[in-house]
Parts: structure tokens; sequence; C-alpha cells
């Protein structure tokens, strides 16, 4: 007997294999411990064939890595959207758009059937963010980055007189949950899913914002801007539920407004600034484009 073609084929299965022993092994382990019990044979059978999966998998990670890089470079699918900034840009967008329109809908059809402008203020707040990303792929899918300089800055200027609009719509959303004290009272396991999700979303449009810089693109950027204002947002919802949530009675309700104020305070003054600069921004940036234009005709 070849015991080293032996030992190479159990700790490298094929991949068929591993793939029948996952749920085999999950579903024995469960069984015996939820229904059968933990010291019976079929549990200690359960154990050794879920340490044995786990041993194969740890095995097979290397050859798994590899295999992923070696797609990731050779899909020709996947080196476009590597390659293509406008593309994921695209895709961002329109899924953003979707997102948010739904949301804002809902939040809408919530303040209409619950006869309260709380839901309709944040469902407004949304479809706002909806139509400011409609106002971009517009430009997105017909233009790449660079060939309308001028038509993206007017664009970009928009965006941010809207940001200035909508900032009274985010005003009224802090002004009912402070001076109201509408907050959300959720289950310990949603409001932790709930807080994953908004750090997430924070730090990738944090990211992003500061990533899509270099491709000097003003509706790349303004694009970015939107999904960091509405992680800024979601941050405020996010701090309701957890004083609602994980609240022992240690701060009074007093606090918790001044607390919810002073975040939403902040929230309120990051997005006038945010719209204050690319207002400023792109008008200057719209000027200095005119000037070259009048002195090259020249």
């Amino acid at each position: 007997m070849n015991w080293k073609k032996l030992g190479r084929a159990l700790l490298f299965p094929h991949i068929a294999i591993i793939i029948l022993l996952v749920p085999v092994s999950a579903v024995l382990l469960i069984g015996s411990m939820v229904f059968i019990g933990t010291n019976s044979v079929i549990a200690y059978i359960s154990y050794v064939l879920a340490a044995y999966t786990l041993t194969v998998i740890c095995f097979k990670i290397p050859r798994i890595v590899e295999f992923f890089k070696t797609f990731r470079y050779e899909n020709r699918y996947l080196k476009r959207w590597r390659n293509d900034a406008r593309l994921r840009i695209n895709v961002s967008l329109y899924g953003s758009l979707a997102w948010n329109a739904l949301y804002g809908i809902f939040q809408l059809w919530l303040g209409f059937y619950h006869r309260t402008f709380w839901f309709c203020s944040l469902g407004g707040y949304y479809i706002c963010l909806a139509f400011m990303r409609f106002f971009l792929v517009q430009h997105t899918r017909k233009y790449a980055p660079g060939d309308k300089v001028q038509s993206e800055l007017i664009k970009y200027c928009a965006c941010g007189w809207i940001f200035l609009l909508m900032n009274l719509a985010l005003a009224l959303i802090i002004f009912f949950m402070v001076y109201w004290n509408r907050t959300f009272e959720h289950h310990m396991v949603t409001a932790i899913a709930i807080a994953a999700y908004t750090f997430t979303a924070l730090t990738i449009a944090v990211v992003n914002v500061v990533k899509y810089r270099k491709y000097n693109s003003p509706v790349f950027s303004a694009s970015k801007v939107i999904s960091l204002a509405a992680a800024l947002v979601s941050m405020l919802t996010l701090e309701s539920t957890m004083l609602t949530t994980f609240s022992d009675g240690a701060m009074s309700a007093v606090g918790q407004k001044w607390m919810l104020g002073a975040t939403g305070g902040v929230i309120c003054a990051l997005i006038v600034a945010t719209a204050i600069y690319m207002i400023f921004t792109g008008t200057n940036k719209l000027k200095t484009l005119k000037s070259e234009v009048e002195n090259g005709k020249q």
C-alpha cells in the first residue's frame, strides 16, 4: 500500500468531496448537539468528521486563494470591472438610486399610514438622494470622465445647492427626533447588525470620497459625497437606536436629547460645509475654465 499516496488523498481530497463534507458535518454536528445529545456515538462521529473537514479546508486554503487570484486577473469581466472606474460608478449609482428610491417610498408610505410627518421627512430626504443620483447617472452613462468638464462642474455645483436645501429636511428629522423623542427600539441583535452596517457604510463612503478624487471627475466626487451624506444620517439613526435599545437608566431623557441634538448639529454642519465647499470649488473651476476658453480664442 502506498501510504504517501493515501495520506495525500486524505489530506487533499477532491473539491467535490469537500463540498459534500461541509453540509454533512454541519448537519451531524448541529443534530447531535440539539437533538441527540453530546455523549452519543453519532456526536463523537460528528466531532471527528467536523475536525477532519476543517483540517482539509485549511490545507486547501492556499490553493483556493491562488485560484481566486488567478481568476481575478484572468477573467475578462473582473479585469474590466477593476480597470473601468466609469462602470463601477454607474453600477454604484444605479444600485444606490434603486435603494434610496425604494427606502424613501417605504418611509413615505409609513408616514401616510401612521399619519406622522416624522416618516414623511425621512422619506423625503432619501428620495432627494435618489433624485441626485439619477441626476448624476444621466451624465456618467453617456460620457467618460473628462469628456464634458463644464457639464460635470455644473452638476457638481448643483449637487452642492441641493445639499443646502436637503439640510432643511435633515433639520426637521433631528427636530422630531430630539423634541418629540422620536427614537427606535430594536432587539439587541438587530441593533448590533445595524451598527455593523452603518460603520461599514461610513468607512466605505469616507474611503471612496478620498479614492475617487484621483480621477479628477466632479461627477464621481459628487456621487461619493452623496453616499457619505447618507451614511452620516444612518449614524444619527444608529445613535438613537443604541440609546434606546441599550439604555440602562444611567442617562436621563434630557441627556439623551442633548446627545442626539449635538450629534445632529455636527452632522448638519458637516453637510452644510461640504455643500459650500462643492459650490465654491465648482464655481471657481468654472470661472477658470471659462477664462481659459476665452484666452484660447484670442
